[in-house]
């Protein structure tokens, strides 16, 4: 039965080829729209790391004083994304998470060992020992440091292969050494094109998307040879721009939790710490102490701009736009065949027949509007990477998303179809068979 109702709607939509191609347009552009901006939003909301991210986390705490002229219960602005050098090293040397690494991003002139090269500015991250493991970073070839390698201010560097490939073409890197700014490195370790999206450990900005880290070294060293840094860097009353000062913060810090009783032990323990402080004279503000899992982390932080998701819901009404014209067109379609529909009824036909009847001629119209919605969003996502953000070569259509064109298409034009449908069914079979 369903493969004559499908030859019946077949039939129907080649008697109107017109009303037929403005529907299949109308839930085309719809579809195209909507499937641009969800799958520029599924690829910035993607998870950069499935296996491990339900063990990373970020603590956060606030060391600044009270504002001027407020009670001990005032607080000032949103909590610092970022810790203090003393906090951090404090968390850093307690060994109360599986793993923990403090970071910080910035950017060097790479000077190549080869005569004739001009020297080439790299970004890159100055990070500690537990960086890799807990990141679970893929090496092509080496590792990274030790702890031991941190406390010693080591001259080493870990390579992303793209840094590796223009420094030493196919030869391996391993032993060779890389010259940033001043300084002679050597290269312990060689990542494997490692760039998840987005930079989850770096502070979210624009730069969340886009150009990969290019090298990794010790975070002492990089503070001692005073490396440049970038991202936030607020300091109040005598902090100065003293990175090392406990009235600074600047710098990002993650833990690996391995269970959900881990967690739950060091939020207890962020909490005595902030006490501790207080008696100490910091940390003035009542304890707050919190501890956000990576995705939690980067809802936080605003990963998405706010006039993406904007667009977003621009594209899904004019998706309903065409959903309602699509409805308008059904119903005048499906009523100028009343006496079709008589004469099935007369025959024996149920009103569920000629609902289901009409219900597979919308289904084959949002498959038709779903393969130009498809060529339309690719069109757009092609537009999209076209732009300058650092998201926009995200913009491709994966198989999910893929499918997720047809259903969409499909169930929009079942949807916009059940009320002609419904109208259609309902028609009396006794007052058009009278009719002259």
């Amino acid at each position: 039965m369903p493969g004559y109702y499908l030859a019946l709607a077949l039939r129907s939509l080649k008697r109107s080829k017109v009303l037929t191609a403005l529907m299949v347009l109308a839930i085309g552009l719809g579809i195209g729209a909507s499937m641009t901006m969800i799958t520029v939003l599924h690829a910035m909301s993607g998870d950069p790391l499935p296996r491990r991210s339900d063990q990373l986390y970020v603590p956060q705490f606030d060391p600044r004083p009270l504002p001027r002229g407020r009670s001990g219960g005032a607080t000032s602005g949103e909590m610092p994304d970022s810790l203090t050098w003393p906090d951090a090293m404090v968390l850093l040397r307690a060994h109360r998470a599986d793993r923990q690494a403090a970071m910080a991003g910035g950017s060097v002139p790479v000077r190549p060992a080869q005569a004739g090269r001009h020297p080439f500015f790299e970004r890159g991250h100055y990070v500690t020992a537990d960086f890799f493991p807990m990141f679970a970073t893929p090496f092509r070839a080496g590792s990274g440091w030790s702890a031991q390698d941190d406390e010693d201010r080591a001259r080493v560097v870990v390579l992303n292969a793209g840094l590796a490939r223009r420094l030493f073409g196919a030869a391996p890197a391993i032993g060779r050494t890389v010259r940033l700014k001043d300084t002679d490195f050597r290269v312990i370790g060689v990542l494997d094109d490692w760039h998840p999206q987005p930079a989850f450990y770096a502070k979210i900005d624009d730069r969340a998307f886009g150009q990969a880290d290019q090298f990794f070294v010790p975070l002492q060293a990089a503070l001692d040879l005073k490396f440049k840094f970038s991202g936030d860097f607020h300091c109040w009353g005598s902090g100065g721009d003293n990175r090392r000062s406990g009235h600074c913060t600047w710098l990002q810090f993650w833990v690996q939790l391995d269970s959900p009783a881990k967690a739950q032990a060091y939020r207890a323990f962020l909490a005595d710490y902030w006490r501790d402080q207080q008696a100490h004279g910091r940390f003035p503000r009542p304890v707050d102490a919190r501890l956000y899992g990576l995705t939690d982390w980067l809802d936080h932080e605003h990963l998405i701009p706010a006039d993406l998701r904007l667009q977003l819901w621009l594209a899904l009404g004019f998706l309903g736009v065409c959903m309602v014209d699509i409805v308008g067109l059904l119903l005048a379609k499906f009523l100028r065949r009343r006496g079709e529909i008589c004469v099935r009824r007369a025959l024996g036909a149920r009103q569920r027949d000629i609902f289901v009847q009409f219900g597979i001629e919308a289904a084959v119209i949002g498959l038709a509007g779903g393969m130009l919605g498809l060529a339309l969003a690719q069109l757009g996502l092609w537009s999209v990477r076209q732009r300058p953000d650092g998201y926009a070569p995200l913009a491709h259509m994966d198989p999910a998303m893929l499918l997720g064109t047809f259903v969409l298409a499909v169930v929009a034009s079942v949807l916009a179809g059940l009320l002609p449908a419904w109208r259609a069914c309902h028609v009396a079979p006794a007052l058009q068979l009278k009719a002259p």
